[in-house]
Parts: C-alpha cells; structure tokens; sequence
C-alpha cells in the first residue's frame, strides 16, 4: 500500500485527500492486508498489463459476483457500485505480493474485455463468469458455455435467477 500512496505524490494534497490513495493510476484500498485496485472497464485491461509488466505475473483467480442483495457492499467514494463485479487476483512470486482488482459491470451492459492476452489461464475462468452469471467478454477466444447445456436458458448464479427444482435424469436400468 505505500506504493499506492506514492503515486498520490504529483497531485495536489487536498485532491489526494479528497480522492484517496491510487495504484497504476486507479482507486485502491487495503482489504485484509491485500491491496485491492477499483478499474473501470475501460481501464481493466490497461491495469491488468500495467500489473504484469510491474511482476505480477500469475492470475491465481478470476471470478464474478452478483451484489443484488449485498448493501452492506464496501467501495472508495470514487467508484460506482453496480450490479455485478469482476474480481481478479494477481499474484507476484518473486515480490511476494498479491494483488486484487474489482471491476463493476452493470446489469444493463454485463460486458469486460477479457485477459485472455494477458494471463492465458483466464480464459476457462471467464468462460464459467460468462455461462453463469451472463458476464461476457469481449474478444475472448472461445465464448462458448462449459457448465451449463448450449440451449440452457439464464445464467443459474444471479441472486434473481429462480430457484426451482432441477430434474435428475437417469439412464433405463435393464433388469
């Protein structure tokens, strides 16, 4: 985190104070230790190569997050909560320093570019963000679903997605 407040240095100290601390020129915070990056989407991909270029060159995860129902949601003052974030974490093994990035996706335009040229092992990570929560991204090199049947209809982790009773299909027992 104090590389985060040393970007802070070239502006004015009432705009410091006022924005908060940044890292590659975005948002951060401290989350348990763990410095935690808010890009926008059009900014992802700039700070994702920014990161790797700094060392930190393994993508450990990528996920999404549904926030529908979670209110009691934690962001900087300067980032807008919407409905769905990316959530990826980045880890520096000669560093030794992790790092994490919370991108929001609205509802109405679920679309990030994917990381696919940058940490190829997001693409199976992507892929499952896409198929279950309708999260899709732009430009990845096999958009197709991998959990849930092609003609499968919604996106089964939205905390709107119905709940209901999902039938077990056995094959005929020949006796």
């Amino acid at each position: 985190m104090a590389d985060a407040a040393a970007e802070t240095d070239d502006i004015a100290p009432e705009e410091a104070a006022a924005s908060g601390p940044t890292m590659y020129g975005v948002p951060c915070t401290d989350g348990r230790g763990q410095t935690v990056l808010y890009p926008s989407r059009e900014e992802y991909l700039d700070v994702l190569a920014t990161a790797a270029a700094d060392g930190f060159e393994l993508c450990v995860d990528l996920c999404a997050v549904d926030a529908l129902t979670n209110h009691a949601r934690v962001l900087p003052p300067s980032v807008e909560p919407e409905r769905f974030e990316v959530v990826v974490n980045l880890l520096d093994m000669r560093g030794r320093r992790r790092l994490r990035l919370r991108t929001q996706v609205p509802a109405d335009d679920p679309e990030v570019p994917s990381a696919a040229g940058l940490y190829p092992g997001t693409e199976a990570p992507e892929r499952e963000a896409a198929d279950l929560f309708g999260i899709s991204f732009s430009d990845h090199p096999d958009p197709s679903r991998i959990l849930m049947p092609p003609d499968w209809v919604g996106h089964p982790l939205r905390k709107d997605y119905a709940i209901g009773v999902i039938p077990v299909q056995f094959k005929a027992v020949e006796g």
